[in-house]
């Protein structure tokens, strides 16, 4: 690989330098105290600084690889996908009739892309780390859960047209919390709980596994009440994203306790169902909420959604080959002429058809292709690994990236910086845990 001849070129060229550097000899550190501060910084401040966080974090790993004796680049079958999709969004970009706001959102692009080879690169190291990334990325959700549920009591006020009120009463209008996160709403606070959530689990199974039974107790009860605040947003998204997170919970618990116990589990599985059935009807507010989904076109969020599908698929259509270059600002300035009269809007609100519009056809084909192989792998992992504390953490990510996918079939809350980065930590997560196929078997 002709990347890691230049690397192991530049590494015998400034030997001398790193082994005379005590911050090159620990940048290891540096790089892990980094990645840390993503997350911490992505719950209160904004976009510019979390980017700017992620970019320190790039920057580290590339003096880490052109100055570490016998680092190299490796890559997984599914991260072809993923080269197949950056060059894709390469030729969209100077295919755009915008080319300067396409330039901007390649710009973040690649760094998301960066910062997931960073990590990547960091863990195939140190995947020892791995409890640490995750218990962070579980205390930040933790935080918003507790902010959040404590918004509920407070009664916040909307900052926006958060809901459709005309048709309900007002013991049916529910209150929507919306935590720290920038900028502020509920929807974004519900993905990020999505996404966060699985940690929170993963690390009470992670210290169940060692038998530190007061430490996954007390993660079950930050994720319960993690829990209850994704209800309290009010993003009907995130709801089903959590219905993707129970039913990933279930089936890989499934592995341990099928054969077994297989009465108590299913006495769990229905006990956990039950309650959650019951919460919601017992709820006026969020029964209300939940059933608006099926409200159709009765319901103005809903249609407004419809009529954004419309309009975004007829721009795929007219753009399908390369799409109308990558970034939110391209969308908003294209979807003008596309939009029903009265029903402007910031994305697609389906992450697969904001792709597909973005960046065209084969950019979409390349992505899917990258989920589909990653979790493929991920699964044959889980089944066959006997290694349970790297199924753990496969499992977690696995099913973060499920359920944020399934979540984006609704919303275009994936895109927001606070999700994206740990969307790709979950990837480099799998990236490095999964060394092999063989590797399944120790």
């Amino acid at each position: 690989m002709i990347f890691n001849k230049i690397l192991n070129f530049t590494q015998n060229s400034l030997k001398y330098l790193y082994e005379n550097s005590l911050f090159l000899q620990c940048i290891d550190k540096f790089i892990l105290l980094s990645i840390l501060a993503v997350f911490l910084t992505s719950t209160f401040l904004s976009s510019d600084v979390i980017g700017f966080v992620a970019l320190t974090t790039m920057f580290l790993t590339f003096l880490k690889l052109i100055t570490k004796p016998g680092q190299k680049l490796t890559y997984k079958s599914f991260e072809i996908w993923l080269l197949a999709y950056f060059m894709v969004i390469i030729i969209s970009l100077f295919g755009s009739t915008l080319f300067a706001l396409s330039l901007k959102g390649f710009f973040k692009t690649v760094i998301y892309l960066g910062f997931y080879l960073s990590v990547a690169q960091y863990l195939k190291d140190n995947f020892n780390k791995t409890p640490l990334i995750l218990a962070t990325i579980g205390i930040c959700a933790g935080f918003e859960g507790i902010v959040g549920f404590l918004q509920n009591f407070a009664q916040v006020e909307e900052i926006s047209t958060w809901q459709d009120v005309s048709a309900l009463n007002p013991e049916q209008v529910m209150t929507r919390v919306y935590g720290t996160l920038k900028p502020l709403n509920p929807n974004l606070l519900g993905g990020y709980l999505v996404a966060g959530i699985p940690s929170l689990f993963g690390m009470s199974a992670y210290f169940f596994s060692k038998n530190k039974f007061k430490s996954s107790i007390l993660w079950v009860v930050f994720a319960f009440l993690t829990s209850i605040t994704l209800f309290l947003t009010g993003c009907r998204g995130a709801y089903i994203g959590f219905m993707a997170i129970i039913a990933g919970i279930f089936l890989v618990s499934a592995k341990y306790l099928w054969n077994d116990y297989k009465k108590i589990y299913l006495t769990v599985v229905g006990g956990i169902i039950s309650l959650m059935t019951f919460v919601v009807l017992f709820s006026t507010s969020l029964r209300a909420r939940v059933l608006s989904m099926f409200a159709m076109r009765e319901d103005s969020s809903n249609s407004f959604r419809f009529n954004v599908y419309q309009s975004s698929f007829e721009m795929f259509k007219d753009n399908w080959l390369l799409g109308i270059g990558i970034g939110n600002q391209n969308f908003r300035e294209i979807y003008g002429l596309y939009m029903r009269t009265g029903y402007d809007a910031l994305s697609a609100y389906n992450v697969f058809l904001e792709i597909a519009v973005e960046s065209g056809i084969f950019a979409l084909i390349a992505f899917v292709g990258f989920l589909y192989v990653l979790i493929r792998n991920s699964v044959r992992f889980i089944i066959n690994s006997c290694n349970i504390e790297k199924v753990i953490f496969i499992s977690t990510a696995a099913i973060a990236i499920t359920a944020i996918m399934v979540h984006g079939i609704v919303d275009t809350i994936f895109f927001r910086p606070q999700i994206q980065f740990i969307f790709w930590t979950m990837a480099a997560i799998i990236s490095a845990g999964i060394n092999n196929l063989k590797d399944v078997h120790n």
